[in-house]
């Protein structure tokens, strides 16, 4: 190849625009690979800052989801204890009444033999 053929070749190429950019391009590669793998790392940063804050919402909605059910598994769980303690107090009522009860005919007016 002559250098007149050269000449043209690059001329139709783009001329001095492809000589410069050919140049900066062989310069700059491995400025332009560091921007790139920057460029790269961020996005990956802000993508797994954007899934962190995700999973801290959603896990603030379950810890409230859950704190929710603990206060009404509280609230049945002491509904519960009122009702075991009201049927005791009935039962310990219906336990005195018997020890009280008077089973002689007659004996109305009697006091009972127990000594409550």
């Amino acid at each position: 190849m002559e250098l007149n053929d050269l000449l043209a070749l690059i001329g139709a190429l783009g001329g001095f625009k492809a000589i410069e950019w050919v140049v900066t391009f062989l310069v700059n590669r491995k400025t332009n690979a560091r921007k790139e793998d920057a460029s790269a790392d961020s996005l990956e940063d802000e993508n797994e800052r954007k899934q962190v804050n995700w999973l801290e919402e959603r896990l603030a909605q379950r810890d409230s989801k859950i704190d929710s059910i603990y206060v009404e598994l509280r609230q049945s769980q002491q509904a519960h204890l009122e009702e075991v303690h009201k049927r005791h107090e009935l039962e310990l009522k219906l336990k005195e009444s018997e020890a009280r009860r008077c089973d002689v005919r007659g004996c109305g007016g009697r006091i009972p033999p127990s000594d409550f």
